[in-house]
């Protein structure tokens, strides 16, 4: 079953013989709808469920802020990131972001706790947290993923160093269905960011 999106046409999961078939990974210098185009069509929602204690830990504020250095957070992605999301929510559509993260957190967690406030939150989005130990009986995917208007699935494919390798999307109904159950499971038990402390010993 195709995939269409601003002209885009990929091959998507289809159901066969009672399980759910293989997804094609589009790496990153691929073509395929940015992140932008996607969240740029919602029309009610868009949620992200976030699994991993760390990734993209090659990002320059980060290895900074690790390394006690002075460091430039609010760089151009960033504010791009924020004026889209700000942009998308102000036409009624709801971002919500849930973190499972393990205790005591891990160091790019904690940064990545720092910058909620200023980066998430001013941009609109709604942010949860869930300890790992309160999600051990959750049937959850294998890889973090965005689902869009409960419609398409964008699944997050990362290598062990936590580099992005690619992207798997999804408009077969049973993941999608899955994945948006697992999203408001986790929404339901984790806490909200106002209230959330990180542990750290």
């Amino acid at each position: 079953m195709p995939l269409k999106i601003r002209g885009y046409r990929m091959e998507i999961a289809s159901r066969a013989a009672g399980s759910l078939g293989p997804m094609k990974t589009i790496g990153p210098s691929a073509s395929k709808p940015t992140f932008a185009e996607l969240l740029s069509e919602c029309v009610t929602s868009a949620v992200h469920l976030e699994m991993h204690d760390r990734h993209l830990t090659t990002d320059p504020a980060f290895l900074a802020w690790k390394a006690g250095q002075p460091h430039e957070e609010d760089t151009e992605p960033y504010r791009v990131f924020r004026a889209l999301v700000s942009d998308t929510v102000a036409r009624g559509v709801v971002a919500r972001r849930a973190r499972i993260v393990s205790e005591p957190v891990s160091d790019y967690v904690r940064w990545e706790h720092s910058l909620t406030e200023p980066h998430n939150i001013a941009a609109e989005e709604l942010v949860r947290w869930l300890p790992r130990e309160r999600a051990s009986a959750l049937a959850l995917p294998g890889n973090p993923f965005w689902v869009f208007d409960g419609r398409l699935v964008r699944f997050s494919i990362f290598d062990g160093d936590g580099a992005l390798v690619g992207h798997q999307f999804t408009e077969e109904p049973a993941i999608v269905e899955f994945c948006t159950s697992a999203f408001e499971t986790v929404w339901g038990r984790a806490t909200d960011h106002a209230d959330y402390c990180i542990s750290t010993d």
